[in-house]
Order: C-alpha cells, then structure tokens, then sequence
C-alpha cells in the first residue's frame, strides 16, 4: 500500500493513492455548489456493485479486463473472507455474476492489491499486492506476485523482503514468451526510490533498475509496457527535476541489459507533474499517458494533462484538464482505431470518464453522481472491440463498496 510520512530509512515518498482516495471521497461528500455541464454521450450501466466483506470484496482500484467470452476480471483491495478484509480477485460473467475467486488473508499469499491482472493463454491471471507475503515494510508485509490458476489455487511466485529485492508492487505486470513477468516496486532495495522488477518461471526475482530520485525517478506507481525488443517503458511519480520538491516525475526506458534512459522530466507547468498512471504505444514509437497534476497554472497546484512522448523524448500535451473542468487523472488511457483517447479523472465532483479526440477535443462519456452509479474512478478503462469501455468507480455504488460500469458508446 501506497504511505505517505518516511519509508525505510527515512526515505520520503510522495502523496499515496490512498491519500487521494480519501480526499476525492470527502469531495463527493461535500459536491461544489456550481458544477459545469457537459453533454453526456454514452450509455452508462452499472454491471456490478460490490457489498464489501466477508462475502464480497470492496474498493477496486485497478482495471477490468477481458477474456474471449466477454467475462471480467479484476480485484479489489479491501473485503474478501473478513469483514474489512484483504482484497479479493473477482470474475464477472456475461449476465452481470459476480464470482470470488481468491479472498486474500494478509499473510504469505498476500494483500491490498492495487493493480489489476493480465491473463495467459490457458487462463491463468496474474497479479501483484503491495502488502502480505514477508518482509517488514511498515509491518505488514512487503507484497507479493502471485499466479491464480482456473480452479482458483493461488501460487506465490515471489515474496518481496523489502531489501536488496525492493518492496510495495503497486501496478500492473506485463509477461513474455517465456512467461516471464515483469513490473515496478514502490520501494527499492533497502526502501529507496522504487524498482523495475523480473520475476521468472522458477520464482527468481531480478532487480532491473534502481531508481535514485534526482535527476533519475523516483516511486513508480503503475507498471510497465514492453516492446518486442524487450525494453520496458513507464513513469515515476517523483524524481527527475522540476520545482515539485522531490521531483515532478519522469517517463522512462528500461533495456533488457537493466540499462536506464530518461525520456523525459516533468516541469509542472505547463507540460504536468506527478505522472501516477503508466504507459500506452503509440503507432509510431510514441507513448501516451496522464499527469496527476501540473498543467494549467490557474489551477491550485494543476489540473493535470493527457501527454504524448515521443521515442526520442519529445513532449507532446494534448490536452490541460482546467479549473472546474474535472481534472486530476490518477487512471492511465486508453486508445482506439481511429486514434480517440479514453480515461478517468478524479476531478468534477465525484469523478468523470472522458474522450480525448486526435485533435484535443474533449468529451465527458459519464459524470458520476456518487450514487448507485459510483465515485472516484481511479483506474484505466478497458476496451472491447465492439467500442465498448469497462471501468471501475472504488466508491459510492448501491452498497458504498464501489461498482463495475460499462460505457455503450
């Protein structure tokens, strides 16, 4: 789980997702007198609410995503088999039921998953949590990576130690060929600025990069995008330059040899700071992502903004979430055929999912009401090739345990 205050040995992180969480909740409590109207252009349907423990999970903070016969999958940092529980890995099926399929107990299989998963060919899911397995990092565990077969047996693949192996796997993990995974640490080795990981088939983690915060990052929070030529791709929340203290946060390159590259430091102002979500390709060696703030200097600290990076480290913004407008994307994107953009923004009250045209234009799909329908959306949506988006709101809902929403555009 993402802390704020000093990790191990006083090392200084950045504000912590759950931090977020709360304050986008109080927002939703007390909603601003005077909300911009958008034209609503979607079909929006609650798919799922959760119930929260000890049957159900709550709280989901990562994406859905999608299996050939239309099912979901994702997991939720709280509920399960207790009553506030560890989180849980949940299926939902076509006709809307919901299926537990792995209650976490915080212990050596795990807990607080913040992530979502990736699915291998024979239908095995795959996924981190950033507290559980052994370890000291703040007394509960360091996390784990963990396989979850079709019978619903769970395997610790790696125990994080919080030493020379780093700590805190917060995003998602992507896998090879060779069925290897691959992915971040919150805290590096000895509870330093944060890690690129391997782990492979044998359970054997390598430490690819160490992230030593000025002028290199520091503190990944999401995960990885790989290349067919093995070089990883993704951001930190901190580190690099800028006059955020302690950095605005960078995009980065990973070689299969562990070499880093810096692509690009943020500034804040004008091109964003605080890049939280990870990376999507592009056609042409280009990245998309969003910046938790930064951007328009009329906002308090920025708004946030949805960029674009170039292989050779050439900055792009395409759009400047402004003031009233709903900004601040803590979710990462989303990209169709035809080039369009899709995300999440914890802004405008109680959140809000939106389209970004290829020439900037954007669109709000869905304003949450912070009713049935959810609140503070904090992950990446998904996309089926029908055009069809599925997310998830980690609040409000029927039940206040957040819900599974699909947009019909």
């Amino acid at each position: 789980m993402l802390r704020t205050g000093s990790g191990p040995n006083g090392a200084r992180i950045s504000i912590s997702r759950v931090a977020i969480v709360a304050w986008t909740l109080a927002a939703a409590l007390f909603p601003a007198l005077v909300a911009p109207q958008w034209a609503q252009a979607e079909t929006f349907k609650v798919l799922y609410a959760f119930q929260g423990g000890p049957n159900d999970g709550a709280t989901p903070a990562g994406k859905v995503i999608l299996d050939a016969s239309g099912n979901l999958y994702g997991m939720t940092q709280y509920g399960g088999a207790r009553t506030l529980g560890w989180g849980t890995v949940f299926k939902l099926d076509t006709a809307g039921k919901e299926t537990v399929l792995y209650s976490f107990t915080g212990g050596a299989d795990g807990g607080y998953a913040y992530g979502g998963l990736i699915q291998d060919a024979a239908g095995n899911l795959y996924g981190s949590t950033s507290e559980g397995g052994n370890g000291s990092c703040g007394g509960d565990g360091c996390g784990v990576v963990f396989e979850l077969d079709t019978t619903g047996k769970e395997t610790v693949l790696y125990q994080f130690s919080g030493g020379s192996d780093g700590g805190d796997p917060n995003g998602d993990l992507v896998m090879d060929k060779a069925g290897n995974l691959y992915g971040t640490a919150y805290w590096g080795p000895y509870g330093y600025g944060g890690a690129v990981f391997k782990v492979d088939r044998k359970g054997n983690e390598t430490v690819l990069h160490e992230f030593n915060g000025l002028p290199d990052g520091e503190f990944p929070v999401a995960g990885v995008f790989r290349d067919n030529q093995g070089n990883l791709f993704g951001t930190t929340d901190a580190g690099g330059g800028g006059p955020c203290f302690g950095g605005c946060g960078t995009v980065f390159k990973v070689s299969k040899t562990g070499k880093e590259t810096i692509l690009y430091r943020f500034l804040e102002s004008p091109d964003g700071a605080f890049p939280y979500a990870g990376l999507i390709p592009g056609t042409t060696g280009n990245f998309y992502g969003t910046t938790y703030s930064g951007g328009d200097p009329a906002c308090d600290q920025g708004c946030g903004t949805v960029f674009e990076v170039s292989a050779a480290g050439r900055e792009k913004i395409l759009h400047r979430f402004h003031e009233n407008e709903g900004g601040n994307p803590l979710g990462g994107l989303v990209r169709d055929a035809a080039g369009n953009l899709y995300g999440t923004t914890l802004g405008g009250n109680y959140g809000r999912v939106f389209k970004l045209d290829p020439q900037g234009k954007e669109t709000v799909l869905h304003s949450f009401k912070g009713g049935t329908d959810g609140c503070a959306p904090l992950a990446s949506l998904t996309l089926d090739s029908a055009g069809n988006l599925y997310g998830t709101a980690s609040g409000c809902g029927a039940y206040g345990n957040g819900a599974v929403f699909k947009i019909a555009l």
